[in-house]
């Protein structure tokens, strides 16, 4: 029975208003999202966040809505049911997954480079591949859109990948949304993840609370993994300055990744890909 990791993102538009009516602080981020000190490493998803809350009003539009801050969701694809297997990109005979990909020529070779290395990122120990396009007919167009997004697993044909230069265009942060068209969600996401972490509701922005759903994913016999880079960092969507997940582990735990995948995030991309032994990569 093929495993079930991609789900079916039912589109919700959110309205205007709610992005009219959501507070920024001068600075960077949202009225109360705890601001780094100068010597503290955030997340990629803390970067993501800075990006698209203030590029909400033109992300979201009438027809593609973002669930959990950064996964693409359009109307009308409501019939389209994920499942592993039809949601996956293809394997190739030689044991490698080619994904092409096909970069905007808006890209400065600096910005070419930084997202060259975010590939890089993903390619080291699995297998999948990132290839320039030529003839394929399902490809990845990294466009420079308003923020950082991307649509969850191959849907088939074109699909856009969001790298807004240079907020979007940090090796931690093209990693993270070439994870989710791979088929990731977020780590905190997983059903099982009230074993682990704990989310502070109070804290969290009331029009972003629907960003800390949990769903039925399959969790590919893996632990959880505090130190993903599709992991939420401990402050995000904070209104207060206060955190919004704590790990149950230790209060010192680190929450996710500034720039590389966690050993974790590599065995998982081998194995929902049926990639056999990682060191043979």
């Amino acid at each position: 029975m093929d495993r079930i990791i991609l789900l079916c993102m039912v589109s919700s538009s959110i309205s205007a208003a709610h992005t009219q009516n959501f507070l920024f602080s001068p600075k960077w981020g949202p009225v109360g999202f705890k601001e780094r000190e100068e010597d503290a490493v955030g997340t990629a998803m803390d970067e993501i966040i800075k990006a698209n809350e203030f590029q909400a009003s033109r992300i979201i539009d009438g027809s593609t809505s973002l669930r959990e801050g950064d996964i693409a969701v359009s109307a009308g694809r409501r019939s389209k049911v994920c499942f592993a297997r039809s949601c996956l990109w293809s394997k190739s005979v030689d044991g490698h997954v080619y994904i092409p990909y096909k970069l905007s020529p808006d890209y400065t070779e600096i910005d070419t480079k930084q997202i060259k290395k975010g590939m890089e990122n993903i390619e080291k120990g699995t297998c999948v591949r990132f290839v320039p396009r030529t003839h394929q007919r399902d490809y990845i167009d990294i466009q420079q859109k308003s923020g950082c997004w991307s649509y969850l697993g191959s849907r088939g044909g074109r699909q856009t990948v969001s790298l807004q230069s240079p907020d979007c265009v940090q090796v931690g942060v093209v990693s993270h949304e070439f994870m989710h068209a791979l088929g990731f969600v977020h780590e905190q996401s997983r059903f099982d993840r009230d074993n682990y972490v704990t989310i502070m509701w109070p804290n969290i922005w009331r029009d972003r609370l629907r960003n800390f759903e949990k769903f039925r994913t399959d969790n590919l016999d893996l632990p959880y993994d505090y130190g993903s880079i599709m992991h939420f960092g401990m402050y995000a969507y904070s209104q207060d300055g206060e955190p919004t997940i704590i790990p149950k582990k230790s209060k010192d735990t680190k929450l996710g990744q500034a720039t590389t995948l966690s050993h974790i995030d590599r065995l998982k991309i081998n194995k929902l890909y049926e990639c056999g032994d990682r060191d043979d990569y």
